[in-house]
């Protein structure tokens, strides 16, 4: 055993057994506290002290693996010379065990070292091997040798793995001491593994079953070898411990739940409930066991919501999208609640969605405040009075007199803050922003506690600078999509390595030199022209059968057939024949040499303005002054585009970039020139007769339109239209209980000033980038167009050593469906489908739905370009 004849036993029962050739060394002492007998690997010790000796011990340091080859007395010899120290209930191990780094989602965990107990009734190799597996793998290890020990050891340190000898009945019987474990709650988390012994090669393998039956999680036929054990251990390890210990954190994730002010429901693919949190129970008056394992459809629904409502969640969420909105939900006492909800799906096994998590909120609405007072008041009498302490408490923080009286106590962080908001309603000078927060704050003071903890994170949020500005997820880890938005949606900045860039010469602009319009003379339209539109007032029109019989000049022809149509001579009060050649230097000032961003395109945005503005929503919402500031805002808005990005011109350092200081730079310039156009010469210009008022009114809209076509403005644009008018339209469209008043409020909504002026905003962006929406034949040409555009810019960004905005779009590799499909996932898909909820175009919708298909199909089959060869 490596300790000599000298052994010593205190008065307290402790053993003392002291190497005699070796006794200055402190590490030659071997301590067993309190017990009846130890047997240790090699030298059973027998005290007065029998009753007070336990058969449970730890071991910290033993032989090492080459000692078990030989005789108990050679194993004895050579542990003389290694550092021995044996004590029970504590462990000071003599290997250096560090903690393992876990993660469950983005949840980071820490494994302290793995405890492992064998249950052997005798020593032998078997125990030895699993002993030394131990010592290697870094692990905290207990012996003990009865059933009573086995128990009482492990509800004392909890092991993850426990190792059973199942190979001597008559020693130890495994079964009962694994039943008796399995019966305490710490089990559930541990792993227990049966020694079994050796089937002879004549005799059939024995079943697991019986095992797995009584508790075991796996079984290990004897093998003496500690590498054998090492590697059972180390899988188990890696295996069932680390699964078992991301289980049991998820522990701490129930108590978030339980404790969350927010009601919380979880369910399966199926639409099961398989969990709810307190808060909802408390919000739908149900307990939870009359809950779980019910289907959604089996609870009563209440009859304040539209018809269609749960299709359209249902729709949105099997998509994997996120669905948020107005529900009314019905509580189990029959009252109808108005609820925020939003549903989330969760992607599991197989990329298939697993579960769908809601999270309601009561409406600020007296009613639902009134109802969930009740509630608590019944499930809690104590409640009311809570509540009472908690109100007192939060008026008693805003009170700054009361907090200055109290100032020999620490103020906390919430006292301040609240002494901080006291203090902004007494500013004379308030910002929009600032009114909100007053508000909010004042809302807070008398609202149950739930709902001002909500405004507190309406505050938190209203503070952020950035509030429509999407949070990137894992999705935009696309490179399609990334290069997308930092193509379209950056100034270029975020990419300079801090090297000054020079732009090429030809990319520099000067106005002194003006294209000069080629003249159409006053004559008929030409026939082919003219019955090419009578068919302007279709989607489907073809706007590159105007350019091929134009020459290139759609921009004129199509631009005199809809300003007649819509009487912009009339409002202007101009002759035709300064609008022919308005419209003629306008569009000899947009690149023909420009694939995408030509005179062809601005026809087109200008076709599809002129439609939206035919849709009745649209029409009703909209004065002559919108209509006609729209009209030209199309024809104007990419005038001499250079057919580069805003990035692009930003990395170059070009004259329009410093001239407007890297923002919105292209944009900037269109409308700026647009109006420099038409002052420059008169006879062009279509504005010399107009009331001055009138004009600046005129072109404040003109401006705000074009200006509304950059990109990294587009969230916010879309995100105010949805909530400033799809959302109020669709509240009133679901309480409203006439005809006639539902008519009126959603046109009191349309046609405010502040709302006219986001949907002109809509109207333009969603003529803008209308490609995916018009039929095939077209989309697939423009995104062609628009593809070769991005190459091009592509090459010179390599020519000229400049940051390449968007790497994907090298025209040797590009892979022009899936930037179709990124584009379409990304900036195309929500923008429409509002537009389409308030302006009503199921033909746009479906062509959209048609050609994602399209992408899709060619993608799947690998093809990277337009169309596959067997197309």
């Amino acid at each position: 055993m490596g300790c000599a004849p000298s052994i010593h036993v205190s008065q307290s029962g402790v053993i003392y057994c002291r190497d005699s050739d070796e006794s200055n060394s402190p590490h030659q002492t071997t301590t067993i506290s309190q017990g009846t007998a130890a047997t240790l690997h090699g030298l059973f010790i027998k005290t007065d002290a029998a009753d007070s000796i336990p058969s449970v011990l730890t071991y910290q340091g033993r032989y090492p693996p080459a000692a078990r080859s030989g005789s108990r007395k050679g194993r004895r010899e050579q542990g003389q010379h290694s550092c021995i120290e044996a004590e029970t209930q504590t462990s000071h191990t003599s290997v250096k065990v560090s903690s393992t780094e876990l993660w469950l989602g983005p949840m980071r965990l820490t494994q302290d070292p793995i405890q492992v107990l064998l249950v052997f009734a005798k020593e032998d190799s078997q125990s030895d091997g699993f002993w030394w597996a131990c010592d290697r793998a870094g692990y905290k290890c207990n012996i003990a040798r009865t059933p009573e020990t086995a128990l009482e050891c492990f509800l004392d340190k909890h092991h993850e793995i426990i190792v059973i000898d199942h190979r001597h009945s008559r020693y130890l019987d495994a079964e009962a001491v694994c039943r008796s474990i399995r019966a305490t709650k710490p089990s559930e988390h541990t792993t227990i593994l049966a020694i079994v012994p050796r089937v002879a090669s004549d005799q059939e393998e024995m079943s697991v079953l019986p095992l797995l039956n009584v508790g075991f999680n796996r079984r290990f036929v004897e093998n003496g070898s500690m590498i054998a054990c090492y590697n059972e251990l180390i899988q188990i390890e890696h295996g069932e411990v680390r699964s078992q210990f991301k289980l049991r954190s998820c522990n701490s994730i129930f108590t978030a739940l339980d404790n969350c002010q927010e009601a919380i429901e979880i369910t399966s693919e199926d639409h099961v409930i398989q969990y709810v949190n307190p808060a909802f129970e408390r919000m739908m008056g149900y307990h939870k066991e009359e809950l779980i394992g019910k289907e959604l459809t089996e609870l009563t629904k209440s009859d304040k919501n539209r018809a269609d409502l749960l299709d359209t969640i249902n729709t949105c969420i099997k998509k994997g999208k996120e669905w948020q909105g107005i529900y009314f939900a019905r509580r189990k006492s029959g009252d109808s609640i108005q609820q925020n909800v939003k549903v989330t799906p969760v992607i599991g096994q197989g990329g298939k969605i697993r579960h769908f998590v809601s999270m309601k909120k009561l409406c600020n609405s007296n009613d639902n405040n009134k109802q969930i007072y009740k509630i608590n008041r019944e499930d809690n009498p104590l409640a009311e009075s809570h509540s009472f302490r908690l109100k007192n408490r939060r008026k008693e923080s805003v009170d700054v007199r009361s907090i200055t009286s109290r100032s020999s106590d620490a103020p906390s962080l919430q006292n301040h803050r609240y002494s901080s908001m006291a203090r902004i309603h007494t500013m004379t000078i308030e910002a929009p922003i600032t009114k909100v927060i007053n508000i909010i704050n004042a809302a807070q003071e008398n609202s149950p506690v739930t709902v001002a903890e909500a405004l507190d994170r309406v505050l938190e949020i209203l503070r952020t600078t950035e509030l429509y500005s999407p949070q990137l997820g894992t999705k935009e880890e696309d490179p399609h999509t990334n290069d997308l938005v930092g193509g379209l949606m950056t100034d270029g900045l975020r990419r300079l390595s801090g090297n000054e860039y020079v732009f090429s010469k030809n990319m520099h602009h000067s106005h002194s030199h003006l294209s000069v319009p080629i003249t159409i003379n006053d004559v008929p339209v030409p026939p082919r022209i003219a019955e090419l539109l009578e068919d302007e007032g279709s989607w489907d029109f073809n706007i590159f059968e105007l350019e091929a019989v134009t020459s290139k000049r759609p921009l004129v022809y199509l631009g005199l057939k809809l300003f007649a149509c819509f009487g912009v001579c009339e409002y202007l009060n101009c002759t035709e024949a300064t609008l022919r050649s308005w419209l003629q230097l306008i569009e000899a000032n947009y690149h023909a040499s420009n694939s995408y961003h030509n005179s062809t395109h601005a026809a087109d945005v200008l076709h599809a303005t002129a439609f939206f503005l035919q849709q009745e929503n649209v029409k009703g919402s909209l004065d002559q002054l919108d209509k006609v500031a729209a009209l030209i805002a199309a024809t104007v808005h990419d005038v001499d585009h250079p057919g580069r990005t805003n990035s692009f011109l930003c990395n170059a350092s070009s004259e329009l970039a410093v001239l407007y200081n890297d923002t919105a730079v292209l944009e900037s310039h269109h409308a700026a020139l647009a109006f420099q156009l038409t002052a420059k010469d008169n006879k062009c210009n279509i504005f010399k007769n107009m009331d001055r008022t009138q004009y600046r009114t005129l072109r404040q809209a003109i401006i705000d339109m074009v200006l509304a076509t950059e990109m990294t403005r587009h969230f916010e644009h879309v995100n105010k239209f949805v909530n400033s008018i799809n959302k109020p339209i669709a509240a009133e469209d679901s309480n409203s209980n006439s005809e006639g008043s539902d008519f009126e409020c959603s046109t009191n909504i349309r046609n405010s000033p502040e709302n006219r002026i986001l949907i002109k905003r809509m109207m333009i962006k969603c003529a803008d980038v209308a490609n995916p929406c018009r039929p095939l034949n077209l989309c697939i040409e423009w995104a062609g167009r628009i593809s070769e555009e991005y190459f091009a810019q592509t090459d010179e960004e390599k020519r000229q050593g400049l940051p390449v905005v968007m790497p994907v779009f090298d025209r040797n590799s590009c892979s022009i469906p899936k930037s179709q499909i990124s584009f379409i996932d990304y900036f195309i898909t929500d923008m429409f489908d509002a537009w389409d909820a308030f302006a009503h175009l199921p033909n746009l919708i479906l062509h959209l739905t048609e050609n994602y298909k399209y992408w899709k199909s060619l993608d799947e089959l690998k093809c990277k370009s337009l169309r596959c060869s067997s197309d």
